[in-house]
């Protein structure tokens, strides 16, 4: 027990100073804040990411509308091209 006192007193003290992770507080690594009232910062990023969203979704929408007018334009002259069918080999007329 003597000899680690002596040879602890004889040592230099290599640690000069200790580390300590870094506590962060919440919304300081970018996720949201557990307040719920976010400054206006990421009001407006919301905001804008949003409004990018209903951008890309209204794209989408007038394009699949798009797709079903074409659809609905391609049975039609399905239709009309059986009706000619039936009507030339003297089937069910109309």
């Amino acid at each position: 027990m003597f000899r680690q006192s002596i040879i602890r007193a004889a040592r230099p003290a290599t640690r000069s100073f200790t580390t300590v992770a870094r506590a962060m507080a919440g919304g300081d690594t970018g996720a949201p804040r557990s307040t719920g009232s976010g400054d206006a910062f990421t009001k407006r990023e919301k905001a804008n990411e949003d409004y990018a969203i209903r951008q890309r979704e209204k794209e989408k929408l007038l394009e699949l509308k798009k797709q079903l007018a074409k659809q609905h334009e391609h049975l039609k002259k399905l239709e009309d091209h059986i009706d000619e069918l039936a009507k030339s080999q003297g089937g069910e007329q109309k």
